[in-house]
């Protein structure tokens, strides 16, 4: 293989390799932001990932499009994006304070132990996937999925957008990192800078103090399941734009991805869930071109482990209770 075959393969696993981890870093913020909070592990986080989905699925057939129909022009996919996003980040946030209300406030009021809250995490998280491999109930809408896979209606052309110095990113490509960057900045100011932020800050901090101090510690937690939603919903319709097609347990492997990623950055930082997603997103696509791909998943968590043995709090160890601005 020429050198200049090398670089031109380096560039495109780098480029598709951060727009693979921009995804595993929006859905690592709902792992980094209730783990911050409530030192819980949302293992059902993954499942809330697979209803954004499936909300992307269905709102573009209500809009009349499905996997059926020829590319649109760019204006048109553009309205069809952005309106997934809002419904899909709508829905799966949704989804993620019923799983709060439901699941894990009656746990807090009773005092459980962790262990009860891991269990219930993992029953939550088998509950809404078997929910979505219920049958139709509505021909024509896939309310449910009946354990199918669904595609996606082709949005944006594969075609590089542009080249600069070598570097190819086509339109996916470019809107994947662009809007993940964008989403986990704003939240990183919605933590940071404003009132509500603070108040999340506080409860990880110090319930207790923070409760003393007129914090509503209920209405904090709901909030950060919210914004977790919020992050995994635009993700789940970046992601299966990538993909081409959702199924009921389309979540399960990339939520590993992303508590992975959100572990390698440093669980409880905001900033380490991006720098976790993004570098694990490039240790798979290089891991991916030199041991074959079959050993793409092998050499991502081979990674996290051995970095975890000589740092155990990960990259940016720092919890979000003591995050600065």
């Amino acid at each position: 293989m020429h050198f200049d075959d090398l670089i031109r393969g380096f560039q495109e696993l780098t480029v598709t390799g951060l727009a693979q981890g921009s995804v595993y870093a929006l859905v690592a913020l709902g792992y980094t932001l209730v783990y911050g909070v409530l030192r819980l592990i949302n293992f059902a986080h993954s499942e809330v990932f697979m209803f954004g989905t499936f909300a992307a699925v269905w709102i573009w057939g209500w809009m009349g499009f499905d996997a059926a129909d020829p590319r649109p022009s760019l204006g048109v996919a553009l309205l069809l994006i952005l309106a997934a996003m809002i419904f899909a980040s709508l829905v799966s946030g949704g989804v993620a304070m019923l799983v709060e209300v439901t699941s894990y406030r009656p746990l807090r009021k009773r005092n459980a132990p962790p262990l009860a809250f891991l269990i219930t995490a993992i029953g939550a998280s088998f509950v809404l996937l078997e929910i979505m491999a219920l049958p139709q109930i509505i021909p024509g809408l896939p309310f449910f999925s009946d354990r199918r896979q669904i595609g996606m209606p082709p949005l944006l052309p594969t075609d590089p957008l542009f080249s600069v110095a070598g570097w190819e990113v086509n339109p996916l490509q470019l809107i994947t990192i662009v809007v993940a960057l964008l989403m986990m900045f704003a939240l990183d100011w919605f933590v940071n800078k404003t009132r509500a932020g603070r108040g999340i800050r506080a409860v990880a901090q110090d319930a207790n103090t923070a409760a003393l101090m007129g914090v509503n510690k209920s209405r904090v937690i709901l909030l950060v399941f919210l914004l977790g939603g919020l992050m995994a919903g635009v993700a789940a319709v970046l992601a299966s734009m990538r993909t081409g097609y959702t199924r009921f347990n389309i979540g399960f492997f990339l939520g590993i991805k992303a508590f992975s990623a959100a572990v390698l950055g440093g669980i409880g930082n905001l900033r380490g869930a991006l720098l976790g997603g993004l570098l694990l997103g490039l240790i798979e696509n290089y891991g991916a071109a030199l041991f074959g791909t079959e050993w793409k998943d092998a050499i991502a968590f081979l990674v996290l482990v051995a970095l975890l043995m000589f740092r155990p709090t990960g990259l940016l160890g720092e919890s979000l209770g003591r995050a600065r601005a």
